[in-house]
């Protein structure tokens, strides 16, 4: 008969993660049943920065949770990422169009090294944005982090394989995003976002919809095509990759996210 002898290293890991996720989603239940205003009005009011405190300190937890399985190339890829959600998601904002483009970066991410790593490539996305450019972002980190684990377990499933099964996983994404924004569209902003976005709203609010019901729909508008572009755009970056540089990265090699054939050891040794 053997025993076996729990991990500490891994439990620490697990309640940090816990922790992190717990923080997060009670962040988001305060904005959203909260309802502060202020939030859109400057990035240092005290209902923002309750929410900058509680999704940097869950993203945080869930880094430290998770960063001794991320190599050394995704922690170096993860600022690229943050400055890539950022431009082009101020890009499209200014522009006014009906969709986002802000999470080409946490997709990436996390199809490349797995959820983990895309929540807080996510996470910390809109909170920079949210402090240095547009106060509107912050709450909508939660959003992020829904992206992330949704992305990486599309790419656990294999739905990069394909340049045409990532937009299905993106439209999927999509759809639960839109779910989990509209609230806060809602109550903290009353459907005036900016962008393109709002005139939609406005539009079903014409039609005789509720202000919830309105930026419900215009979710379920926007958001599945929003993430079908994203995902898309992602899956073709990452054929254009050599399959030397993806095999870098354990979580495409553990899961075969690439291939359903495992992969080669990335280095072999041979002792005499």
């Amino acid at each position: 008969m053997t025993t076996t002898t729990p991990d500490p290293a891994r439990t620490r890991n697990l309640i940090l993660v816990t922790a992190g996720t717990i923080i997060v989603v009670a962040t988001y239940l305060y904005l959203v049943l909260g309802q502060p205003a202020e939030v859109a009005e400057s990035s240092t009011s005290r209902a923002s920065l309750i929410a900058i405190a509680g999704y940097l300190i869950g993203a945080v937890l869930l880094a430290a949770g998770s960063i001794h399985r991320l190599p050394t190339t995704t922690i170096a890829m993860i600022p690229v990422a943050i400055a890539l959600n950022i431009v082009v998601g101020q890009i499209v904002a200014t522009l006014g169009l009906p969709v986002y483009l802000d999470s080409i970066g946490t997709v990436l991410v996390s199809a490349l090294a797995g959820p983990a790593a895309g929540v807080v490539t996510g996470i910390l996305t809109n909170v920079i944005w949210g402090l240095t450019l547009s106060p509107i972002a912050l709450p909508y980190a939660v959003v992020q982090v829904a992206i992330g684990v949704l992305a990486g377990n599309a790419a656990r499933l294999g739905m990069f394989r394909k340049v045409y099964l990532a937009p299905i996983a993106g439209a999927i994404t999509g759809v639960v995003a839109a779910m989990i924004s509209a609230p806060i569209s809602a109550f903290i902003y009353g459907g005036a976002t900016g962008g393109g976005t709002g005139a939609i709203v406005g539009a079903f609010q014409a039609m005789g919809q509720s202000l919830l019901a309105a930026t419900t729909l215009q979710g379920l508008l926007s958001d599945p095509l929003d993430k079908l572009i994203t995902f898309t755009v992602v899956a073709l970056i990452l054929t254009a990759l050599p399959t030397r540089f993806l095999q870098r990265f354990p979580f495409v090699r553990e899961h075969r996210v690439f291939s359903r054939k495992a992969a080669a050891p990335a280095e072999t040794t041979t002792q005499a």
